[in-house]
């Protein structure tokens, strides 16, 4: 087996296969479900809208998947909703089965100087989903641009107890990027906490991941590449790692 396609096997088992779109639908996400092909390797999770989490979970009982864990989204993809809504939104998609819910910062009252807020969603969030969910937060890197400020949120992140640190939604025009991973995942290793990391957008191809996966294993060491602390948001990064797998 060639290093890239070493790489192709670590990567599918660290993905959350995704779809966040506006026209997703209950065949949208049997079809995301149905893009598995557990001989080539199997999801970490699939990543839906809360109003598909029963879909998902009943599309992955149908295929004996029910190991896949479903995640969803909070307070996505502004980060500006009230509180009490984020907390709502999140009990409900813990009722509907969400192993792990995706939290947006109130990153744009970051910039703003308010750590406070940020604070406040993180901890709150957290105290919602209890011992029933894992929570990851999103800082959205690309919005908050500065080395400062990427730190700033991933500490705040982790201070409210997050179990992940996500670098993004996806849905604005720089998203995961090796820089912002850099600092994030020092940040990580400088609170002395076992947190995890996930990069979230632009991670397109085998390729991407690979250099993904090597600075994670520069920084955190190669224990920390498992799925319990390491995950990869995609929707088109699978096809590639199945083409390389399939790939002679």
């Amino acid at each position: 087996m060639s290093e890239q396609q070493k790489n192709a096997v670590l990567t599918v088992t660290l993905m959350d296969l995704t779809s966040l779109n506006d026209d997703d639908s209950k065949a949208t996400i049997e079809a995301l479900v149905n893009s598995i092909d557990p001989v080539l390797g199997t999801p970490a999770a699939v990543c839906v809208y809360s109003g598909f989490v029963d879909d998902a979970k009943i599309a992955l009982a149908a295929r004996e998947l029910s190991h896949v864990k479903v995640a969803t989204v909070t307070n996505f993809p502004l980060g500006d909703a009230p509180l009490s809504d984020v907390i709502n939104e999140t009990l409900i998609a813990i009722e509907r089965g969400a192993d792990e819910i995706d939290l947006v910062i109130p990153y744009k009252a970051l910039i703003a100087g308010d750590e406070r807020m940020v604070l406040e969603y993180v901890s709150e969030s957290k105290k919602a989903c209890g011992t029933r969910a894992r929570l990851k937060v999103i800082i959205e890197s690309g919005e908050l641009k500065t080395q400062t400020l990427i730190a700033q949120a991933t500490a705040l992140a982790i201070k409210g107890g997050a179990d992940f640190v996500k670098t993004s939604t996806g849905k604005v025009a720089i998203n995961a990027t090796l820089e912002s991973t850099k600092i994030m995942l020092n940040t990580i290793k400088k609170s002395g906490k076992l947190i995890g990391f996930k990069a979230a957008g632009g991670v397109k191809t085998v390729a991407d991941a690979t250099d993904y996966l090597a600075l994670t294993r520069s920084i955190m060491g190669n224990d920390y590449l498992h799925a319990d602390t390491f995950r990869f948001g995609a929707s088109s990064l699978l096809s590639d790692v199945y083409k390389t797998l399939k790939s002679k």
